[in-house]
């Protein structure tokens, strides 16, 4: 399963495997599943922006995607990005979200990124949780009961990793 750049051709599938989670997962807080039109937006805003988007594929296609963005928009954060991943449901527990992120992990440390942020919804999502802290990810804080979806509140998991050294060089 080759982990690679993600490409416009890839966009339909990563909108159809975001859908998804929107309609039935409580990773995402959307509730309403974004267009091709927005998910064609939001990529070429993170990659002219230098951030990386990626796939895992095989034969059958994309088997799930991850990108890195900016975790707010303030410049004091600009060695700071949040990761989002997302798999397609058949292949869940395969080792394919874990392997997207170890990628994207390496690709921005070599970029500068010195702290990347996971903001889990929902507490109860053990997959995605197991999968940062198998990465090194360590839980940093709770938000609770911010976001509603599916008739219930649920809470932001906050993980952080360091990438590069603990105290990072001034840029």
């Amino acid at each position: 399963m080759p982990v690679v750049t993600a490409e416009p051709r890839h966009l339909p599938e990563i909108q159809a495997i975001y859908a998804h989670h929107v309609l039935h997962g409580t990773g995402t807080f959307e509730e309403v599943p974004p267009s091709l039109e927005a998910i064609e937006a939001r990529f070429r805003a993170g990659t002219e922006a230098g951030y990386d988007w990626l796939v895992a594929e095989d034969a059958s296609g994309v088997l799930g995607f991850c990108y890195a963005g900016p975790f707010r928009a303030r410049s004091a954060y600009r060695h700071t990005a949040e990761d989002s991943v997302y798999v397609r449901d058949d292949v869940r527990g395969q080792g394919v979200g874990r392997a997207l992120l170890a990628e994207l992990i390496a690709r921005s440390e070599r970029r500068g990124i010195r702290r990347m942020l996971a903001l889990i919804g929902d507490s109860e999502n053990a997959g995605s949780i197991g999968m940062h802290a198998s990465l090194g990810f360590a839980h940093a804080g709770v938000l609770r009961a911010c976001g509603f979806k599916f008739g219930r509140w649920l809470d932001v998991v906050i993980m952080q990793r360091t990438l590069g050294p603990e105290t990072p060089p001034v840029p």
